[in-house]
């Protein structure tokens, strides 16, 4: 496998295009617009946005007793197979946890490509089998023991959508990370322009979440995945509790997290929508929560004791 380009090579590259673009224009004027045609295509395929398909449910048996959704997504980032004896690529999340009134459940996002799941739709069998693909890769890649049984919600999503997407697309956005092998030019450059992007970021003191998922491929699973290696964030002990007012009605969500090892609230990445919270301690600590009640976000408070190594969360309810 040859090794990723550099970033010197790939603007070399940069070079020597516009001056072949500069002579296709000027002696095939149509192939140079079918060219630019495909290489916008292909940047807007590669770039867009993985979309919600179907969620399927299941139980999680060992190591501890719990409820599994999966949020089957499309994306055309996603290769299709190239024939049906080939592994089928997809692009997973770590897995995620979530709470729903009194439900606490654990989520995953596995995208496929649209063709894939285009074929499946008309075919039970097919379909069924794509499903427990997305079934296996939970299993052997989180550590899990599933139930053979599952059933589709009548949602196509487990929790918000931009989280989902969030999940799935912040491969894309490691610093480390070049372009993709195997992706067109156009492609490296705008992947060059996001790494750089991404390295002026640093430095503000704005909170943004970052996920990277488990590089893993076996079977019939291929898995689309950055070339670097990341530590897989653990799930930190946290409570989360609804403290209610004198008349007895809900007033404020209260959430403790334990951050062993970290020593400043500065290193924490903090979220909070009207719905759910994020936190995470780069490749130390991933919590994702689905909120039991609507709050207001913007009067949401955060401290962090240095003693106790303790993050407390309060943010009134609507």
């Amino acid at each position: 496998m040859a090794a990723p380009c550099s970033q010197q090579a790939v603007l070399q590259q940069v070079s020597q295009l516009w001056s072949l673009l500069d002579d296709l224009s000027e002696s095939s004027p149509e192939g140079y617009r079918r060219f630019i045609q495909q290489q916008l295509k292909d940047g807007a395929d590669y770039y867009s946005s993985p979309q919600a398909h179907s969620c399927l449910r299941t139980e999680i048996l060992e190591p501890e007793e719990g409820v599994l959704y999966v949020n089957v997504c499309s994306w055309k980032r996603v290769p299709t197979p190239e024939s049906h004896s080939s592994p089928v690529p997809l692009c997973a999340s770590k897995l995620a946890t979530g709470a729903e009134g009194k439900e606490v459940y654990s989520v995953i996002d596995v995208a496929f490509s649209p063709e894939t799941l285009r074929r499946a739709e008309g075919d039970g069998e097919e379909r069924d089998q794509l499903l427990r693909l997305a079934l296996l890769y939970a299993e052997q890649n989180h550590g899990l023991r599933l139930s053979p049984c599952y059933t589709l919600t009548s949602a196509n999503i487990k929790g918000p959508t931009q989280r989902m997407r969030d999940r799935l697309a912040t491969p894309l956005n490691t610093s480390a990370h070049s372009a993709p092998e195997g992706g067109s030019l156009l492609q490296q450059i705008c992947a060059l322009q996001q790494n750089k992007e991404k390295e002026e970021e640093k430095g503000c003191s704005q909170l943004f979440p970052q996920e990277v998922t488990n590089p893993a491929k076996g079977g019939l699973i291929q898995e689309l995945s950055s070339t670097t290696t990341v530590a897989q964030p653990q799930e930190p002990r946290y409570k989360l509790a609804v403290i209610q007012d004198g008349e007895g009605r809900p007033h404020t969500l209260q959430l403790t997290v334990d951050l062993p090892g970290i020593s400043s609230i500065s290193e924490c990445k903090l979220s909070i929508s009207q719905d759910d919270v994020l936190i995470e301690v780069e490749d130390l600590y991933h919590l994702q929560l689905d909120l039991p009640e609507t709050v207001n976000e913007e009067a949401a408070s955060a401290t962090f004791s240095k003693k106790t190594r303790i993050l407390s969360v309060t943010v009134p309810i609507l």
